[in-house]
């Protein structure tokens, strides 16, 4: 079923019921809103209200092919994320979107595509695997690349190898430090490019977590002869409004609420890691 259209963002929050809850890791939970049909776009953000506390730029990470169904995955960080990941079935939530630029699915048509999440960035992934795997006909290999610092904090691992081998994407997890009952790949995200079958000239990469592990996977990925105008970024951080009036989102000339979050390397390249930028 394809998605519809996205709505128009919203400048005051939309009351919406929670209609499910399901806990990820410790302090990350999934949260399923009554919005009715919510068209979006891989990539895109809401601003998500805690009444009586505040709101804060969360990323969509539901099935755009499934718009009856809202889903944020929300870290605990702070007072509202705090607030958020403790809402229970039947709470309100308060919700404004979609907004900002969504991952280059359409841009996959006869391409190797490499997905690259480090931890949470997942989330923001993860309607993108979604719709790679309704496209699988049309694109070349496809290598979804997870990390996360412990076995216990990888993000929707079981639901993305299952959904891996009915689609045919090769699904490779690592972390950074392995419990005795962990079989799998250790190391940081970036060592898993050696792992992965790509064409560089033809792939097409989106690649999504801490600004270390970007900076780290993007030097490796243009080591490895992609091109910075086929690898896309999410730079989610300090989003603040949801529409860049407030400044809190600028990066250098960029507002990343306005102009991102998902942005193609070569118009960032230069900013990523500046300090104070």
């Amino acid at each position: 079923m394809a998605a519809a259209e996205p709505a128009p963002g919203f400048l005051a929050p939309r009351p919406c019921r929670v209609a499910g809850r399901r806990r990820e890791t410790a302090d990350t939970v999934t949260l399923r809103v009554d919005a009715g049909r919510f068209g979006f776009r891989p990539g895109q953000f809401n601003m998500l209200y805690a009444f009586g506390v505040g709101e804060v730029a969360i990323s969509i990470s539901g099935d755009p092919g499934r718009p009856e169904g809202l889903v944020h995955t929300v870290r605990s960080v702070g007072m509202v994320s705090d607030a958020l990941c403790r809402l229970r079935p039947g709470d309100w939530i308060g919700v404004r979107g979609p907004f900002g630029s969504g991952w280059p699915v359409d841009l996959a048509g006869g391409r190797d595509v490499l997905v690259v999440a480090g931890g949470v960035g997942m989330a923001p992934l993860r309607p993108a695997v979604h719709a790679l795997a309704r496209r699988r006909r049309e694109v070349g290999r496809v290598s979804l690349l997870l990390g996360a610092r412990t076995p216990a904090q990888v993000l929707y691992a079981p639901e993305l190898r299952r959904l891996g081998a009915r689609a045919g994407i090769d699904v490779q997890v690592t972390v950074d430090a392995a419990t005795t009952d962990w079989e799998g790949h250790v190391g940081v995200v970036p060592t898993l490019l050696g792992r992965a079958a790509f064409e560089p000239a033809r792939t097409l990469a989106m690649v999504c977590g801490p600004e270390a592990m970007m900076r780290f996977t993007v030097a490796e990925l243009r080591r490895l002869g992609v091109a910075e105008e086929s690898i896309w970024v999410s730079l989610e951080r300090n989003m603040h409004c949801g529409v860049g009036l407030c400044g809190h989102c600028q990066l250098g000339p960029v507002l990343v609420c306005r102009d991102g979050p998902v942005l193609r390397l070569d118009a960032v390249s230069a900013l990523l890691g500046v300090r104070e930028v």
